[in-house]
Parts: structure tokens; C-alpha cells; sequence
């Protein structure tokens, strides 16, 4: 069965199963434990797999004289499509703006922020070997390990061949290890599908964020089914973008019912390869980058929620200037993300309602409520940029095989 459809079914298991669930509080902490519990399962074996792939794919790449070239079509792109992912996202909520939602009382202010100087110094711990401590959440640290090893296996060929050979050999061998763990996300899909409907079902019975909702799920599928789609006919040699996008549908249900990407990274690795054939070297490189520096789904969920709560506090207008000025810096938190692969939109949000001040900070408070939601849409959004625009990057550089569609897992 095609991972797709294992993916399908378990979700709508998981639906049917959250709709019918009676309202039990002890029910649900098992349920909310359960999915915490799914969503390592399906991190497990990213690292690895990741490390190695990205180490062996650097090493090709720049014994070809082609990483550079690949990272700077890759960091153009990303510039691109999340100044139009961003833009738009803004203007269509300016122009058909959502019902207010009432200001919900809170007793705290929860402490969000990015943390960069933090990111940063995580880089570069005292100990090269300290990063594969981690929780396996903050994976650039471990992408950084990864290039520096790939760029040394250039030194000299005769002390690292031997060491090539055993890092490809892993690279496939992890490879394998996490494509097991993929054969079984259908069952945990139940339980993060359930976990999901049970949240939503909530919010549908508040009935004062359905215009948010719906505005939300018009414009992320707009742009996952139709406009991003639609970008690959400018591609030379052209290519069919309804067969590119049917061969990512797997990886579109895991991001929006897991609602983080280092759970689906392992998923759009095999249907990078398995369906379109896209070569280790360009896979790995394009998929680290767009995961790690293209959080642009995320980033305009949250500035499209920013203005909703803007229209909900107050009746003043809000000038050009002022949204120009927010949808900049929602482009800069976009770079920023890499450290929240499951909660990217709502800590956008907080961040832009932190920084803008003016009795502001606290407004990404009152869709605490529907948080899971935001970061739902967010988060399969960035999953459907970085796999149309890792496509794109691969068959620029000449590095996808053509394959049948039948064929597709």
C-alpha cells in the first residue's frame, strides 16, 4: 500500500475516533501523552539518517563543483517564496479580514521568544560531540556537524576513502531504519489525528474563530494545491506539477495532523527519492535549508492571525506603513524557526505581538485556543514550500530521474 494512503486511512481513523470520544479529562491527558509518544516514534531515526545523507551528499556535491551553486539557487528561492508566501498571505486578509474575536482574559503572559543568541552559541558547543545530546528537536546544530564532516572528507583521498565508503553505507542503512519507521506512521497517524480532532472540536463549539478558521484553509490550500503548483510550469524542462504534488501528498497529511516538521522530514525524504528519483546530494542540501530557513507558512499564518487580533483590540485602522513594517518582520522571524519545528506559527505570533508593543504583547493570547490550528496550517504549509521548491531546485540542477507515476509510494 502506498504510504499516502496508509497515511489517509490512519488519519481519518484517527478523525472518526476524536469526533465520538466522550468529553473526559483523564481520557484526554492519555490521548495528549499518546501523541507526545507518536510524534517521537516518528522523530526517531531523523538524526541519523539526516547526518549521514547530508555528510555523503556535501561530499558529491563538491567533488562535482556543484554545493555552491545548489545553496545559492537554494537561499534565492527561499527569498522568493517567502517574500510572495508572506505577502500574500497579508494582503488577503487585509482585503477580506475576518469577524473580531473577543478579548479572552488571561492570568499570565507566557515567555515566547526565538532566542537566537541562544541558537547561535548551540551551534558551536564546547564539545563537537555534545550535539548528539539533544532532545532531537533544534536539528541544525547537527546539520552544521554534518557539513563541516562532509567538506573534510575532501582533504585527502587517501586517509578518507575508507571513511566515505562507511558514512554511504550508513547514509543507506539509516535510510532503511527510518523508511521501517514509515511503513508504521499510519497507525500513530490515529493517534495524532484523533489527538487533533478532539482540539478542533473545541474550538468549532467557541464558534468565535470559524471566520479565522476558514480564511485560514482557504488561502493555505490556495496556495498548496493551486498557486504553489502552478510555479513549476516556469520549470525547464517542464514537468506536470498535479503529478509533483500528488507524489508529496504523503508528506501534506503528516504535516498537518503531527504539526512538526522533524516528524515529516523522514517522510519527504522518501518521497523525494522514491517519487521523482531526486538525487541524495541535492535531497538532503535543499530539504535541510527550506526546513531549516523557510518557515514561511508558519511565518505568514502568524502575521495573518497578527492582523486579526489588531482588528480585535481595537477599531483604529492600521496604516500602509505599519503593515509593511509587520510583514518584514514576520519575513525575518520566517529565517528564525529553527529551533520550533512544532510550534512555528504561534511563536511567530507571539514574537510579532511581543515586538510590536502598544499594548499589543499580549494579544496572541486570546487565540491560545486554536494555537494547534495555527501551527497545523503553518507547518503543513512550510512542508509543501520545502517540497515543491526542493523539486524545483533538483530539476534546475539536473538531479531528478523520471519515474512512473504508478510507481509512487
Amino acid at each position: 500500500m502506498k504510504v499516502w494512503i496508509k497515511l489517509l486511512i490512519g488519519s481519518i481513523l484517527g478523525i472518526a475516533l476524536g469526533s465520538f470520544l466522550p468529553e473526559n479529562p483523564q481520557l484526554f491527558d492519555a490521548l495528549a501523552w499518546l501523541e507526545q509518544l507518536a510524534i517521537r516514534v516518528g522523530r526517531y531515526a531523523i538524526i541519523p539518517a539526516l547526518v549521514f545523507s547530508l555528510t555523503i551528499g556535501i561530499y558529491e556535491l563538491r567533488q562535482d563543483g556543484q554545493f555552491w551553486p545548489l545553496v545559492l539557487k537554494n537561499f534565492l528561492v527561499i527569498i522568493g517564496v517567502s517574500v510572495f508566501v508572506i505577502f500574500t498571505g497579508v494582503f488577503i486578509t487585509l482585503v477580506f479580514p475576518p469577524s473580531r474575536i473577543p478579548i479572552l482574559a488571561e492570568e499570565r503572559i507566557d515567555i515566547i521568544g526565538l532566542d537566537v543568541a541562544e541558537n547561535i552559541m548551540d551551534i558551536f558547543p564546547g564539545n563537537m560531540f555534545a550535539i548528539f545530546a539533544g532532545k532531537g528537536v533544534y536539528l541544525f546544530p547537527v546539520c552544521v556537524f554534518a557539513f563541516f564532516f562532509g567538506m573534510g572528507l575532501s582533504y585527502d583521498k587517501s586517509y578518507s576513502k575508507p571513511v566515505i565508503s562507511l558514512v554511504d553505507s550508513l547514509s543507506r542503512i539509516f535510510y532503511h531504519i527510518a523508511w521501517f519507521f514509515i511503513e508504521i506512521l499510519g497507525f500513530l497517524m490515529i493517534v495524532l489525528a484523533a489527538c487533533w480532532t478532539v482540539q478542533f472540536r473545541e474550538i468549532l463549539r467557541a464558534e468565535i474563530f470559524f471566520d479565522l478558521i476558514l480564511l485560514l484553509g482557504i488561502v493555505s490550500g490556495a496556495l498548496a494545491f493551486v498557486i504553489l503548483p502552478l510555479f513549476l510550469y516556469f520549470l525547464k524542462p517542464k514537468v506536470n506539477p498535479w503529478q509533483v504534488l500528488y507524489g508529496y501528498l504523503g508528506s501534506a497529511i503528516a504535516a498537518f495532523f503531527s504539526r512538526d516538521i522533524n516528524f515529516t522530514l523522514p517522510v519527504l525524504l522518501r518521497n523525494s527519492k522514491d517519487n521523482f528519483g531526486i538525487r541524495r546530494r541535492s535531497a538532503s542540501v535543499s530539504l535541510v535549508l527550506f526546513s531549516t530557513f523557510c518557515r514561511a507558512g508558519s511565518a505568514m499564518v502568524a502575521a495573518m492571525a497578527f492582523f486579526v487580533i489588531i482588528k480585535s483590540y481595537s477599531s483604529l485602522g492600521i496604516s500602509m506603513a505599519e503593515v509593511f513594517s509587520v510583514s518584514l518582520r514576520a519575513l525575518a522571524i520566517s529565517f528564525l524557526l529553527a529551533r520550533h519545528p512544532g510550534d512555528g506559527a504561534y511563536t511567530a505570533l507571539a514574537v510579532l505581538c511581543l515586538g510590536y508593543g502598544g499594548g499589543f504583547e499580549a494579544g496572541y493570547l486570546i487565540l491560545k485556543p486554536m494555537a494547534f490550528f495555527l501551527i497545523a496550517v503553518g507547518t503543513f504549509l512550510d512542508i509543501m514550500i520545502a517540497s515543491f521548491a526542493s523539486y524545483a531546485c533538483a530539476q534546475m540542477s539536473g538531479f531528478v530521474e523520471e519515474k512512473n507515476v504508478a510507481r509512487f509510494s
